[in-house]
């Protein structure tokens, strides 16, 4: 049993040590990294590397927003463009439909005038065919 205790007491002892060398490299290698990063923003700092990048940060900045309003520019011209084209297909086909809406009334009148023409010329005939469509009319729609 003394064996034991005195093993894990090592055992302890040797973890205890091996965690302290840990702590202390990544204390070290912290303090490392520190140093360079101060070391770095230093050096950009002399050299006037903070001012150049903020520079060309705001140059970037600006040449973006440009391409967009350009963008947002040409976009608007272009909806503006099919616009104008639909509505001018519009009025054309509205005014092709009324064309064509006059000339199927002047048709309708035409043949209006013709077949009352013919009614008054003819009234047997007529109502002969009238009641003879009347009938065929019925029969077909009896058989449904």
């Amino acid at each position: 049993m003394a064996d034991a205790k005195q093993t894990v007491e090592g055992v302890s002892q040797d973890v205890k040590q091996a965690a302290n060398e840990a702590k202390e490299d990544i204390r070290r290698g912290a303090r490392e990294v520190a140093d360079d990063v101060r070391d770095t923003a230093d050096r950009l700092q002399d050299n006037g590397g903070v001012d150049r990048l903020k520079e060309r940060g705001a140059d970037f900045a600006n040449a973006a927003a440009e391409t967009g309003r350009e963008y947002a520019e040409r976009a608007r011209q272009a909806g503006e463009d099919y616009a104008n084209r639909a509505r001018a297909e519009a009025e054309h086909l509205y005014e092709r439909g009324q064309q064509a809406a006059k000339e199927v009334s002047h048709y309708a009148e035409e043949r209006y005038d013709e077949v009352s023409e013919m009614v008054r010329r003819h009234p047997a005939q007529a109502l002969g065919i009238a009641a003879g469509v009347g009938f065929l009319v019925g029969l077909i729609l009896a058989r449904r």
